[in-house]
């Protein structure tokens, strides 16, 4: 990666941004016409030596490695009518993970995701529109931010999008871990593992999504556009044939008077996807899934998520999700079944309250089919050793995110430990450490 460009990129960024920033309404008792945030992220991590017994195509490199990471955001925001709005986002990425984010399915850095080409790269993450309709008079507060324009929502409301989008953005959301900028890292922490949710190599997707609010219930859906392959870039037009749909209930609860938060999700997709039973029959030797590939294969599960505060400053989280494991992963990553729990607090114990500390552990697994593809060979999108000593993969992560300087800058220290990295009990374990450096306005 030439950092050289990317730094003066950044630099261009930054200095927009901040342009940007300044012509912003400043009354906190009204709503601004239009806003503009910013994000930087750097991610760095290192790898130590690992055992192996033997090394594949798409395996975790066995010797000790560094890796680096960075992705740049300008959200951009402006109302239209009444509860209308429309949201651009550039953003720049580049940079690689480790072992090119090949040989983990819990993947250790939860921005490389976005990282489709080690150069840096600009391009239009999220192009979209969105109307809240008013179902009532009475009205909450809600905080302006990154992607959100309106300081005020009714109690009970319609909010319809459309355009260019992460699904992720709006479903399986946590409070306490959802976001690798500023919580956890791994990718099997960040989302339920089990949902091969839609989207290009970069995380994003076309599509449209409706969600019904009121204080007691949210149920949202949403019918979107896959890659034309496995974790590409280029979606699918073939709209008839290949489309994930996704709907998710949300059902706000209390505990000994501490708010928590039940979400269940289901999807169903279709795409171009090869079947891991017919790889093997047609090469039991050395399977090749893209062979198999073909209109009229899907991919189903669900996953539920629960938060729950423990107090004012700290909650826990867990993630469960399945899915059926048939026919090959296609956009998020590979995992068939997943469970995943944690804690998080901020330091205002300690006082410092911008600091946050967390702790996690994600185990995951694959169906019969998914591993014995593997087993005989079979390479996927992100893992696939050539053989296979199957074990769940499990991943424990500890991080502590202190704020620096300024209210919106913050580094990160974090380490990982990973258990039968790609499911493989003849490799590792891996001990990964990292740094990320962030800042937001």
């Amino acid at each position: 990666m030439n950092f050289r460009h990317c730094i003066g990129l950044l630099f261009l960024f930054i200095t927009i941004g901040t342009l940007a920033q300044e012509t912003s309404a400043t009354d906190s008792t009204q709503t601004p016409r239009m806003n503009f945030h910013f994000q930087l992220t750097t991610v760095t991590q290192h790898k130590f030596d690992m055992p192996a017994a033997y090394t594949g195509t798409n395996s975790l490199t066995p010797a000790s490695e560094d890796a680096t990471t960075l992705t740049s955001t300008i959200f951009w925001g402006v109302r239209l009518w009444k509860n209308a709005s429309l949201y651009i986002n550039p953003e720049l990425a580049g940079g690689s993970g480790i072992s090119s984010a090949h040989g983990i399915s819990d993947f250790t850095n939860g921005e490389a995701f976005r990282v489709g080409d080690p150069a840096p790269k600009i391009y239009l993450a999220r192009a979209f529109f969105k109307q809240t309709l008013s179902l009532s008079d009475d009205q909450d507060a809600i905080e302006e931010g990154a992607n959100q324009v309106y300081k005020v929502r009714p109690k009970k409301y319609i909010t319809l999008v459309f355009g260019k989008f992460s699904i992720a953005d709006f479903f399986d959301n946590n409070s306490y871990s959802h976001d690798p900028r500023s919580q956890f890292f791994n990718w099997g922490l960040m989302s339920n593992g089990g949902w091969d949710y839609p989207a290009n190599v970069r995380g994003y997707t076309w599509g449209i999504m409706a969600e019904y609010g009121m204080p007691t219930l949210k149920i949202r859906a949403a019918s979107v556009m896959v890659p034309t392959e496995a974790n590409g870039n280029e979606m699918d037009t073939n709209i008839g044939q290949a489309n994930s749909s996704v709907l998710e209930v949300e059902v706000p609860f209390s505990l000994g008077q501490r708010p928590g938060v039940l979400r269940g999700l289901g999807f169903y997709t279709n795409a171009h996807m090869g079947n891991y039973d017919l790889a093997v029959a047609e090469n039991p030797t050395q399977p090749d899934i893209t062979t198999t590939r073909s209109y009229g294969r899907t991919k189903y599960g669900f996953g539920l998520n629960l938060e729950q505060a423990i107090n004012e400053h700290a909650g826990m989280f867990a993630r469960a999700s399945w899915n059926d494991g048939r026919n090959e992963t296609w956009a998020f990553t590979e995992i068939d079944r997943s469970a995943s729990i944690g804690f998080l607090t901020s330091g205002d114990t300690w006082k410092r309250p911008q600091d946050h500390f967390g702790i996690a552990t994600v185990i995951s697994g694959l169906s019969t089919h998914h591993r014995n593809y593997l087993a005989t060979g079979g390479l996927g999108f992100i893992i696939g050793d050539g053989a296979l000593y199957y074990g769940n993969e499990w991943v424990t992560e500890i991080f502590y995110n202190v704020n620096l300087f300024h209210e919106g800058f913050f580094l990160t220290p974090n380490f990982q430990f990973v258990n039968n990295p790609a499911y493989n009990r003849d490799r590792g374990p891996a001990n990964v450490v990292g740094i990320r450096a962030h800042v937001e306005f």
